[in-house]
């Protein structure tokens, strides 16, 4: 495990509690992303029952743009949450789109430029001139995002076994029934895998067991410890080696606290020169943060990857 259990636990839970537990000293948080039955305007939201371990998953839903031209296909993007969201398969597949903001932030980067809806600064200046720069020269193109229930593997009495059997529910079961239900591209390169907190964690696991079916791993205020850093960088490069180039992106926050983790990871991957991206924002590591900022980089660096 990356950190004794209990203090792991207690860790994330207090990152990712409910909003009022964390409320901006300076205002109030941003509302909630719309429920499912309010879907996102750019979003068919499929709520997808599915066959897999009842401890493991069985349920994701499925975000399929309504804007794409007739014939037009899109990446794949699969998006695990975090630990506040373990204890209920509904909350967990509903989480990118309830409580990170994953609507409101695909709508903010389809229609530019984009301004702060939070008295909070969770963005610099330069930054968010420099998002908009972007989105001025090459529009935001567009994603499916498959959010699939994640477990907290560090409550089953094998983790390890456990992260082998979620892969395994993610290659034969997720990523089919994603390509099957919606408009994507049906190869690895321009599939993603991309996680919050507990996520982050969960993804690399999942990443680094089965490399071949993804092009990219994202982690967002990964929860893996400075410790491990060399282990992760060392298996990222035999992953790499064996799959071939892939885009890995760490997005992480000052006050996030994972940050040094995610920063060793960066520097050990920089030490054995594999390729990467370390964005650093400012803020906490709370759901307000992701609705602000964070799902929107996440969002970002998918929508850029080649297609």
């Amino acid at each position: 495990m990356l950190l004794p259990r209990r203090p792991f636990l207690a860790l994330c839970a207090a990152a990712l509690a409910p909003r009022a537990a964390l409320a901006d000293p300076a205002g109030p948080a941003p509302p909630l992303s719309p429920a499912p039955s309010a879907a996102p305007p750019a979003f068919d939201v499929r709520d997808l029952q599915v066959p897999g371990d009842r401890a493991l998953g069985r349920r994701f839903t499925l975000l399929v743009p309504r804007h794409l031209a007739p014939g037009e296909r899109v990446p794949l993007l699969v998006l695990l949450h975090g630990l506040g969201e373990t204890g209920d398969p509904r909350l967990g597949a509903f989480a990118w789109l309830e409580r990170y903001g994953l609507g409101s932030a695909y709508e903010r980067l389809r229609r530019p430029p984009l301004v702060r809806t939070a008295r909070r600064k969770d963005w610099t200046d330069a930054r968010l001139a420099e998002v908009n720069a972007a989105l001025a020269a090459q529009p935001f193109r567009g994603l499916a995002v498959a959010c699939p229930y994640t477990p907290n593997v560090h409550k089953a009495p094998n983790p390890s076994a456990a992260l082998d059997g979620y892969a395994r529910w993610l290659a034969e079961v997720v990523l089919p029934r994603a390509r099957a239900e919606a408009p994507v591209f049906d190869d690895a390169a321009r599939t993603s895998l991309d996680g919050c907190s507990l996520g982050g964690y969960v993804g690399i696991e999942v990443f680094l067991r089965r490399p071949e079916l993804f092009g990219a791993w994202g982690g967002v205020q990964s929860a893996v410890s400075a410790h491990r850093a060399p282990a992760y960088a060392d298996r990222l490069a035999r992953a790499v080696a064996a799959a071939g180039p892939r885009d890995l992106h760490l997005l992480t926050s000052k006050g996030d606290p994972f940050h040094d983790a995610n920063a060793a990871l960066a520097a050990q991957l920089a030490k054995r020169s594999i390729p990467h991206t370390l964005r650093v924002l400012p803020g906490p590591h709370d759901q307000p943060w992701l609705r602000e900022a964070g799902t929107l980089e996440m969002l970002l660096f998918h929508d850029r990857r080649p297609r």
